[in-house]
């Protein structure tokens, strides 16, 4: 017997990312995100949802970039801090004592705490009621050596990222590895590596 909540945003996992942009002043700010993902493979691109109110989206708006910067399960009281006040009247980098970089790639600075840092141009901006979708275009992924693995890729149990539970606003972290995707039925690999992302080949593994 299941229970009917309505029409509510609901959805598991939800990322935290934390927005890097820029003011019209050259500003620095950071915001925390729970409203996003991958949206495409070719071009590679991530989609953000703000609403209008936001200093973060008046900066996109600006600048037409943002960096993602990837928080870890220990600043999660720092991501806290950065969603509990506005980017108009506190300098979230000094409220939190995190440390500005700016981004070789974007006009848009970057957490340097932060083990994983997506450099973004804004491509598209779809108003969808109270939240406007922006889509940035991925140009440069950078991952601190200490998260990869032997082979090169991103280990997610070295980064611990933080995911957010939307219907109870809580944190929570990363856990077990449970399979490998396309390889727990060897029947429906093909198949399901194209659904995913229209090629007849795995999903591209990150970040190659």
């Amino acid at each position: 017997m299941k229970q009917s909540f309505g029409a509510v945003t609901f959805a598991y996992p939800a990322p935290v990312f934390l927005i890097g942009t820029y003011d019209n002043d050259g500003k620095a700010d950071i915001t925390p995100v729970c409203w996003g993902g991958i949206c495409c493979t070719k071009p590679p691109c991530v989609s953000l949802s703000l609403r209008t109110a936001t200093q973060t989206f008046a900066n996109l708006v600006a600048r037409k970039a943002f960096t993602i910067s990837i928080p870890s399960e220990s600043q999660v009281k720092q991501v806290d801090a950065c969603g509990s006040t506005s980017g108009r009247t506190t300098d979230k980098f000094a409220h939190t004592q995190l440390t500005q970089a700016r981004s070789q790639v974007v006009y848009a600075p970057y957490i340097k705490e932060c083990l994983v840092i997506v450099e973004c141009k804004l491509i598209h901006a779809f108003e969808l009621g109270l939240h406007t979708q922006f889509v940035g275009e991925v140009l440069n992924v950078k991952a601190d050596k200490r998260v990869l693995r032997e082979d090169g890729v991103v280990d997610i149990l070295k980064v611990r990222p933080l995911i957010f539970a939307p219907d109870t606003c809580e944190y929570y972290g990363v856990g077990r590895l449970i399979g490998k995707a396309f390889a727990m039925d060897r029947n429906t690999r093909r198949d399901a590596a194209h659904n995913i992302t229209g090629r007849g080949e795995p999903n591209p593994t990150f970040p190659g």
